[in-house]
């Protein structure tokens, strides 16, 4: 049997960040952090691209809480405590700087996420944690003295008086099965970032094409979102596509993820001014082909799709547009519908809502509510974030402050 004060379940970002804050708030602690995968950081590692999106520059807290569909008002105190500014300053006290892009999303100046899983390791060395690889928990016990009992899947056996549970996004089994024996309520998870299939050819025909703002809604919902949207080979992805797939996680789950998306390709513009734009285009270009003159700042491509679509043909001027043609480029640009056919996680970006209920954990400690000496850290719980860096600012906060309360309980 293995004797450790503070124990943290999972090695993700979560986990390492409340292992290190642990034994930093008390140095000489014994910490025990175990992770079941062969690698730890392993999100980290892939995320952005291989850059790690490690935070976004979003310093308000009441600002940032409304990026989480789920989470937003218990994250809205925990924030007021460590929040964006602080994770910046986090990295830069240890050598590591971060850099901020034009949509706010931060990334370390050496575009390498491996300067993030460097610095988070060395810290775990410094404050020294006992990292131990391809070693899971298969259970989670308290004790009757006080403590927990952690099974391991080697065969060996853990008491630790506190345990933080970090093993990231939700999923059936594992360490939700465990939780729901010792009373938690154990929300079903959902995927929360998906890219949208759409088998519509000329969709798929325009793959690897982006359209910097577009308004994406899907009818008969209060679902909207406007950003950019990325053409791929199985439909459509990009950060408009993402946000509105994170608000609407589980009402497109009860769809089956088959649904109408409507898309506005003028999002700041109504049809009157759309109708004026295309009156003082007919006066200027009139023996121009309306196929070959792209307005909007779409893409040529996209715009020939698009006045195709309307029922023009591709050898129509200018001044041969009849007016039923002006109305219909209108309405193609104002209200395109596809239907969505099912969806894909969206590469490094694999995210779920669901997990251990929101109401049952103290926000300033990340205690469990039901069990002294259990604390929750990042994706395990119910909440989750949209792109740009602000999962991972969920778990920087949450371990935070779970490692920083495990640290002054278990000094108790």
């Amino acid at each position: 049997m293995h004797q450790t004060e503070l124990l943290v379940i999972g090695g993700g970002a979560a986990g390492y960040f409340g292992a290190v804050s642990a034994a930093e708030a008390r140095p000489g602690a014994r910490v025990l952090l175990l992770e079941r995968g062969p690698q730890p950081l392993a999100k980290v590692r892939i995320s952005g691209g291989g850059r790690c999106n490690v935070t976004h520059s979003c310093f308000e807290p009441r600002a940032l809480s409304s990026r989480y569909p789920r989470g937003a008002r218990p994250l809205l105190a925990a924030f007021a405590r460590f929040q964006p500014a602080d994770t910046v300053r986090w990295f830069e006290s240890r050598g590591v700087a971060l850099k901020t892009e034009a949509d706010g999303r931060m990334f370390p100046t050496t575009d390498q996420s491996e300067t993030i899983i460097e610095c988070l390791q060395t810290a775990a060395r410094a404050g020294g944690v006992d990292v131990r690889l391809r070693t899971g928990v298969d259970a989670l016990r308290p004790l009757s003295g006080g403590g927990w009992e952690a099974p391991l899947s080697t065969g060996e056996v853990v008491h630790a008086k506190q345990v933080l549970v970090a093993t990231g996004g939700c999923k059936p089994g594992g360490p939700m099965s465990w939780l729901a024996a010792l009373g938690h309520e154990v929300v079903p998870p959902v995927p929360s970032l998906f890219t949208f299939h759409i088998e519509e050819s000329w969709v798929r025909a325009l793959a690897g094409l982006a359209v910097p703002q577009a308004e994406v809604s899907v009818p008969g919902t209060s679902l909207k979102e406007v950003g950019p949207v990325l053409f791929t080979h199985w439909g459509l992805s990009g950060p408009g596509i993402l946000r509105l797939s994170a608000w609407g996680a589980r009402d497109l789950a009860s769809a089956d993820y088959c649904f109408p998306l409507r898309i506005r390709w003028c999002p700041t513009l109504n049809a009157e001014q759309i109708q004026t734009l295309l009156q003082a285009t007919r006066a200027a270009q009139q023996g121009k082909t309306v196929i070959n003159t792209p307005l909007f700042g779409l893409p040529s491509r996209l715009w020939e799709v698009l006045v195709g679509l309307s029922g023009i043909t591709p050898e129509v001027r200018w001044n041969q547009l009849p007016r039923p043609g002006v109305l219909a480029l209108i309405e193609t640009l104002l209200r395109t519908e596809l239907p969505v056919s099912g969806k894909s996680m969206n590469k490094d970006e694999f995210v779920t809502c669901g997990g251990v209920s929101l109401k049952e954990v103290e926000f300033k400690t990340m205690q469990s509510k039901l069990h002294k000496g259990l604390f929750f850290a990042g994706e395990v719980l119910d909440l989750d974030g949209i792109t740009g860096g602000f999962n991972f600012q969920a778990a920087w906060t949450t371990g935070w402050l779970a490692g920083r309360a495990m640290a002054g309980l278990a000094a108790g």
